[in-house]
């Protein structure tokens, strides 16, 4: 697989220089062991993937980690939750930095091994699909809005030159037969596959467990457990809804949101640009491509939380809100391709209901046109032009 520059990198390479060891976790084939292999080349390399080498940690892991006197990158290490309390004891006894890399595609299960075992001696970090900024470093890249939302952000899909529809078909297929499994007791694999879909078909809109359970033939609390397997697995997320003193009657359910609208459009049946352009739910998945966009760039470079949406009772509402020291920007999305002080509006009554939080509002609007323009209201951000945007400071 060719690598090109992933935007975690300059964090991965701190974190080296001063933890004994590095976990990194994001979903399946978002190119982990990829960017792993290519920074620290000079460590051997094991996947505990293959079964003899899992049956081997398992059964002996002080013989397994035994063969790795200067550390090793270990893939997929959640499949041997017992290894990082064998580690701690090698990299209390030789803890220089940057030794032991251990990546996993399950946050939870992973997480928990690595906080009881690792605490203080690991960094945590997290590898997300690619964002648009590492989708243009390779040759032959989606160039239309279309295009770029429905081929999401999966490495070998632009590695390979891929069909998007044919390589997500066999990613869900994998998904849903072995790692579903492995995260959790799901015995109806078709009933959980089906929700999924409905998930994809509820991105950017409310979650309400009840309309979803019902729907789905499922109880609530079933629901809540699957939608916990799509969030340890990096598949959905939940961006929680804006809190305040102030005296407006605010949504207090979350937003669900893909982090990749390729896979979220493959389970809605979308497999060509044209078809998404007439899509009813064109508007709505634009919106989850926006802020996904967003997550990743804060995310890869340390900033994961500060994120919320506004929507009050009235239906006043804005899609993200980002929390800085200093101030607040509200990020709206807007599918069309024309630019008019029309795509203000939300933005407008949101600012005007923060304005006694004495703190500054910008506003940008992500939008799916091509001209840049300064207003006294905001900014109007291209699509295209989304990740020349600054979304930490």
């Amino acid at each position: 697989m060719a690598v090109i520059e992933r935007d975690l990198t300059p964090r991965l390479r701190k974190a080296a220089l001063q933890f004994p060891a590095i976990t990194l976790t994001g979903p399946r084939q978002s190119g982990k062991s990829t960017l792993c292999r290519a920074l620290f080349s000079k460590l051997p390399y094991a996947n505990l993937e293959a079964p003899d080498t899992r049956a081997f940690a398992t059964q002996d892991p002080r013989a397994f980690l035994a063969q790795f006197p200067g550390g090793a990158v270990i893939d997929e290490v959640q499949r041997a939750p017992e290894l990082p309390s064998y580690l701690q004891g090698i990299i209390d006894a030789d803890p220089r930095p940057g030794r032991w890399i251990l990546t996993g595609s399950q946050d939870l299960a992973l997480l928990e091994s690595v906080s009881q075992s690792l605490a203080g001696r690991s960094a945590v970090l997290h590898l997300l699909p690619l964002a648009r900024s590492e989708v243009v470093r390779f040759e032959r890249h989606p160039e239309t809005l279309d295009e770029a939302i429905i081929s999401g952000g999966y490495p070998r899909i632009f590695d390979r030159k891929l069909d998007p529809s044919d390589w997500l078909s066999a990613y869900v297929a994998t998904y849903i037969d072995r790692d579903v499994r492995t995260i959790s007791n799901i015995g109806d694999l078709a009933t959980f596959q089906r929700f999924v879909e409905l998930c994809a078909g509820r991105t950017s809109q409310l979650l309400n467990y009840s309309g979803l359970a019902s729907d789905c033939g499922i109880s609530q609390p079933t629901a809540k457990a699957w939608l916990s397997v799509l969030e340890t697995s990096f598949i959905a997320f939940r961006l929680p809804p804006y809190h305040t003193n102030l005296r407006k009657r605010l949504v207090k359910m979350p937003k669900l949101h893909f982090y990749d609208t390729g896979l979220a459009c493959w389970l809605l049946g979308i497999r060509s640009p044209d078809q998404f352009r007439s899509h009813p739910l064109r508007g709505a998945i634009f919106e989850t491509w926006v802020v996904s966009e967003i997550v990743k760039h804060r995310l890869n470079r340390g900033e994961p939380g500060g994120l919320s949406f506004y929507r009050d009772r009235d239906g006043v509402e804005v899609d993200l809100i980002i929390e800085h020291a200093d101030r607040s920007t509200l990020v709206e999305a807007k599918a069309s391709q024309t630019a008019s002080a029309s795509l203000f509006g939300g933005a407008r009554r949101v600012r005007g209901h923060l304005a006694g939080a004495s703190r500054r509002c910008d506003v940008v609007i992500a939008y799916g046109g091509h001209e840049a323009q300064s207003r006294t209201e905001g900014k109007l951000v291209p699509w295209a032009q989304l990740h020349h945007e600054t979304w930490t400071e």
